[in-house]
């Protein structure tokens, strides 16, 4: 008798085959989805804790932890590249938002470290390399760190990190994803830096800081002390902070900040370099998130380090407008436009690593995903300013309902579900 045997034919075994890649195929896809999902979750919930951080501070304190605040003293700059420069060293008013909020995010720890003198090779016998407390300035390059350490400033806390983030580790110092609101306009963003630093603000060279005035309409403003109550048009109409994406030294135009062709100056811009289209002819026409050939790059600068580590949000604790702060200038995920050192005033918007728009942290507390193609009025038009053909002092935002919900009391209606 014959004996029957059973088994797959080659042809069928194909279309097993067949259909399980089929269905890999199908559901990749879906997982990947759902990891973003839970990533940007989580990003969520950080920026949710970086918004009662700020209310537990103001319940504290009485006002805003502050953008640009800090101490000084008898050096101005407070580089600290050498141990004789140490004991003399201050941040000079450059700490950001975010190194006020350490001990309201379970970072105790960390903030006694800034709080107090710091060792930096942490032997009480050695001499002149005590740090003094609140740290150097956070623009320390990595080159200082490495000759006389500050290890708070290199400190990277996953509170400050959006998962969805790839970024990591060197030419930065230390990442944050989380900007502070400097309003509508980029003009005079950093006024008053180039006053006498020993002078806390608003002292800080009064001229300057009075035409600042007319273009700081933000939640933030770079070395001013402000309160809840300065936020006229309401805490749930106006936004705390806002979303960025780290470098990866890709050359995207989001995270590499480029310069128009003719510089800028904070004072004031003319023609196209006083709209939102400076650098529109940097652009790759192919890849439109990326800079093409004709970038214009940044100058290099010794007291703020090579360019590879002037990058968006490379350093959370520097209350620079590229590491920790954007305006609601240009829509979400729109490029960095800016002066020639990278730290000078600059169009930067939020921009971050998830399909289609940004968190947005709310005065209230509250997170909202912003679409980037939130109407944001004409892109064409000035910024307000003082003085050239800037707008004047008190313009509602040109910037239709994005630049809206970046002031902070311009009395403008906002009925428009966002």
């Amino acid at each position: 008798m014959k004996r029957l045997r059973t088994g797959f034919t080659l042809v069928e075994l194909l279309v097993v085959i067949a259909i399980i890649g089929v269905l890999v195929g199908l559901l990749l896809p879906a997982v990947q989805a759902a990891r973003e999902a839970a990533r940007r979750m989580s990003c969520s919930n950080n920026f949710k804790q970086i918004g009662l951080a700020v209310h537990n501070y103001h319940s504290a304190y009485k006002q805003l932890p502050m953008q640009g605040g800090g101490t000084t003293g008898s050096s101005a700059t407070g580089l600290a590249q050498t141990a004789a420069d140490i004991p003399r060293a201050t941040n000079a008013f450059e700490n950001s938002y975010l190194v006020g909020l350490l001990p309201f995010i379970e970072q105790q720890a960390l903030w006694e470290q800034i709080s107090n003198p710091y060792d930096s090779d942490q032997n009480s016998a050695t001499t002149g390399d005590v740090f003094q407390a609140m740290g150097p300035t956070p623009r320390r390059r990595l080159q200082d760190h490495s000759g006389q350490p500050y290890d708070p400033w290199v400190t990277e806390l996953p509170g400050f990190r959006c998962p969805s983030d790839p970024g990591m580790g060197l030419p930065a110092a230390a990442r944050t994803n989380y900007a502070a609101c400097m309003g509508d306009s980029a003009l005079y963003v950093h006024g008053g830096v180039n006053g006498n630093n020993n002078v806390p603000p608003p002292a800080n060279h009064s001229r300057d800081m009075q035409r600042k005035r007319i273009s700081d309409r933000g939640f933030y403003g770079f070395r001013r002390k402000s309160k809840f109550r300065d936020i006229l048009d309401g805490l749930s109409n106006t936004i705390m902070a806002g979303e960025i994406a780290t470098d990866l030294g890709d050359r995207d135009n989001r995270t590499h900040p480029a310069v128009h062709d003719s510089g800028l100056m904070s004072h004031g811009w003319t023609g196209a370099q006083g709209t939102n289209n400076a650098c529109q002819g940097q652009i790759d026409t192919t890849r439109p998130q990326f800079w093409s050939n004709s970038l214009v790059d940044i100058t290099f600068n010794a007291s703020i380090g090579p360019n590879v580590e002037v990058r968006r949000g490379y350093k959370w604790a520097f209350g620079r407008l590229l590491f920790t702060g954007f305006n609601t200038t240009v829509p979400p995920n729109k490029p960095y436009c800016g002066g020639s050192l990278g730290i000078s005033d600059a169009v930067a918007s939020a921009s971050s690593r998830h399909q289609g728009g940004v968190h947005v942290l709310m005065g209230d507390g509250a997170v909202k995903f912003i679409t980037d193609s939130i109407e944001a009025g004409d892109q064409n038009s000035f910024h307000v300013g003082w003085r050239g053909p800037a707008l004047k002092a008190g313009t509602q935002s040109p910037f239709g309902l994005w630049g809206s919900l970046g002031t902070r009391a311009m009395k403008e209606t906002i009925d428009t579900e966002f």
